[in-house]
């Protein structure tokens, strides 16, 4: 029995197989959500902190979701957040889960991320900078911790005891590692980078996996790709490229380009045999729309979580050069992310059709409505 048990744990420390990745994927609905951040909070820190924690407001915009047939969520956490109340934050994620488990979402659970304000901070958030995308979002860990080795058994408690928290919860659908470890953050934000982030990151990234899996979770880890390079090679990619490939039960990637790119990446990650999610998409302006991959993804058997959903205090409907022209005098033309206004209408409502056609689909199987424009009858009067 302890030699059965020895070897369950050794297995248990190493990537699953591809024939167990597979297995787990085929007893999910096709995973398809969004990027989620109720429209009240800036950032995670705001969505998640006691005083501003809003579990109807939750409830509402979950609802929303599904009605348009999603079966996941996108979600981040905080370090930090943990270590100012590690009792009071995973009561609020199981509530959390609680509330999308009424609405039959299971939530991915991002760990850490490496986008934005390398200095994030407790308590109120600053108000949105007015015009520009996600002018609040903060990164985790945060430089302060990066910067300083003698803190990552703080970042290693902080993994195990929120993965081993929920290892076994079947509300939650998997875990998202690091999200683009290696991006150089953004914004402008450039002088509070570390200068070697990059070599930071490639040494702490196998070890998050390892924290991770140490807990012997029943969902898959992953940490999603976004770098435009040919990702079928591995000997071509960068040392935190290789990490995500050779660590992840599950595939996941990031893709903001037109359907010939998104089909493109695909092919290239198909060589590794292993169920595939798209954990980031959707920039209208972009060439990357509902209307042109989601029902490419479904086809593909890919699972599709967009950018972006209810319109809020993020102001994900501006686009990325915000940041250098911001959007003071008049919207964009075209919204960039999210795919609900305030009140929970459709920015498009042929956007929320499809998501409703394709889900309502079997895995694979792409209805014409999800396809084809429907010639409504006044429109050939």
């Amino acid at each position: 029995m302890a030699m059965g048990a020895a070897v369950s744990h050794a297995a248990d420390s190493q990537p699953w197989s591809a024939a167990k990745a597979k297995a787990w994927y085929a007893q999910q609905p096709w995973p398809v959500g969004s990027n989620y951040i109720p429209s009240d909070a800036i950032n995670e820190l705001e969505m998640w902190q006691a005083a501003t924690f809003d579990p109807a407001r939750i409830d509402q915009e979950l609802g929303w979701a599904q009605g348009l047939g999603m079966t996941t969520m996108r979600v981040f956490l905080h370090d930090m957040l943990w270590d100012q109340d590690k009792q009071g934050f995973k009561q609020r994620i199981d509530q959390f889960l609680a509330i999308a488990a009424r609405h039959h979402i299971k939530p991915i659970f991002v760990l850490f991320d490496s986008c934005w304000d390398p200095d994030p901070a407790l308590g109120p958030q600053h108000p949105p900078i007015p015009g520009v995308h996600n002018s609040g979002w903060v990164q985790a860990p945060g430089t302060r911790i990066l910067d300083d080795p003698s803190r990552y058994p703080q970042l290693e408690a902080y993994v195990k005891d929120i993965v081993g928290s929920f290892a076994h919860d079947d509300r939650v659908l998997a875990w998202d590692v690091w999200n683009e470890p290696d991006n150089e953050g953004g914004g402008n934000y450039a002088a509070e980078e570390p200068k070697d982030k990059f070599q930071r990151v490639a040494q702490l990234l196998p070890q998050v996996f390892a924290w991770a899996r140490s807990q012997h979770p029943v969902q898959p880890l992953t940490s999603g790709l976004w770098h435009d390079a040919d990702w079928s090679k591995l000997s071509a990619l960068n040392a935190v490229e290789r990490t995500q490939l050779t660590q992840s039960d599950i595939i996941s990637f990031h893709d903001y380009d037109f359907p010939e790119e998104f089909l493109r990446r695909v092919n290239q990650l198909r060589t590794y045999g292993r169920p595939l999610i798209c954990t980031e998409y959707m920039a209208r302006s972009a060439g990357s729309t509902v209307d042109g991959v989601l029902p490419l993804g479904k086809k593909l058997d890919v699972g599709m979580v967009n950018w972006g959903f209810v319109s809020g205090k993020t102001q994900t409907i501006f686009p990325w050069d915000s940041w250098q022209r911001p959007y003071t005098l008049q919207p964009p033309v075209i919204w960039f992310h999210d795919l609900l206004q305030a009140d929970g209408k459709p920015y498009r409502q042929r956007e929320a059709d499809i998501f409703r056609a394709l889900s309502g689909a079997p895995k694979g199987v792409v209805p014409d409505s999800a396809v084809t424009f429907p010639v409504a009858a006044a429109a050939v009067q």
